[in-house]
């Protein structure tokens, strides 16, 4: 009998598939910061995120958000329930977010700092970002990423807007 034809091998699959990219292929079950490493699959996603135009960014935007909601509820289910740390695709699939039309991200340097300032929030839970963490299954595990990429791309858009003028200023 086929491995997809047993239900129950087929549901093991399944799940070690869902544990496999929740974890960010291991990333998360790192003793040390595992939403940080994890974190760093969210660089080339939002890298190649950058090159579209901003309806087709909206578009993708919506559907990270969609794909994270559903992935991080059923792996978590699927490692013990509520928001395990080993749990890392709510951190890589929401960080683009935090560069969403910001074209100078594709700077190394400013990508760098919006990843710094996206764990900062995620980590420091400052309201309101705290406060959406306790709602339920998946949309709570991602609704507090959601709200850090929403605060990293406030401070971010406001730092290259005051450059932008500063160097308009000085004729740069």
């Amino acid at each position: 009998m086929s491995l997809l034809n047993d239900a129950s091998g087929g549901k093991r699959v399944l799940e070690g598939m869902l544990i496999a990219v929740g974890t960010g292929f291991g990333l998360g079950t790192l003793p040390l910061a595992p939403g940080t490493f994890g974190s760093l699959l969210g660089l080339p996603l939002a890298w190649w995120l950058l090159r579209y135009p901003l309806a087709i960014q909206a578009f993708l935007a919506v559907l990270l958000i969609a794909v994270a909601i559903s992935l991080c509820h059923y792996a978590a289910l699927a490692v013990g329930g509520g928001d395990p740390s080993q749990i890392v695709a709510d951190e890589f699939l929401l960080f683009p977010l935090a560069v969403f039309g910001l074209q100078a991200a594709r700077n190394p340097w400013v990508m760098a700092s919006a990843l710094l300032l996206f764990r900062l929030f995620d980590i420091l839970k400052p309201p309101p970002i705290h406060w959406v963490e306790s709602w339920p299954g998946g949309l709570g595990i991602v609704a507090d990423d959601a709200l850090a990429a929403l605060c990293t791309w406030v401070v971010m858009a406001g730092l290259l807007q005051l450059r932008r003028w500063q160097l308009k200023r000085t004729g740069q």
